[in-house]
């Protein structure tokens, strides 16, 4: 079996300085809004607003297909589907990060 496509997954996905900045974001903003019961009494609060913010587009398709698949009582499908639409979106940064660094290094062209 050829390992290349999963590899190559891997690496636009987590190894490039952009996917792993959005990914570091998102992470922060998860950890915040989960840990945040801990330092706040207030109920009502919509500290879980920013992490799905920040994992927009990807995570409304996301959601509505998981709520749909999954119902929309399903416990944790807030969660995976914010996880999931980071993922995807970081795979789509580290391939736009990819394709724009291909294109100043290859030849003929100018780079500072």
């Amino acid at each position: 079996m050829n390992a290349r496509p999963l590899r190559t997954l891997t690496r636009l996905t987590f190894a490039n300085p952009a996917s792993l900045a959005y990914l570091a974001v998102v992470g922060v903003a998860l950890v915040v809004a989960a840990s945040e019961p801990l330092y706040s009494d207030v109920s009502g609060s919509m500290i879980w607003v920013w992490p799905a913010m920040l994992t927009l587009p990807a995570y409304v398709p996301i959601a509505a297909l998981g709520a749909a698949v999954m119902g929309e009582n399903m416990p944790g499908l807030f969660v995976g589907s914010i996880v999931l639409a980071a993922l995807v979106q970081s795979l789509a940064l580290g391939a736009l990060f990819e394709s724009l660094r291909g294109r100043l290094t290859r030849p003929g062209n100018l780079r500072a």
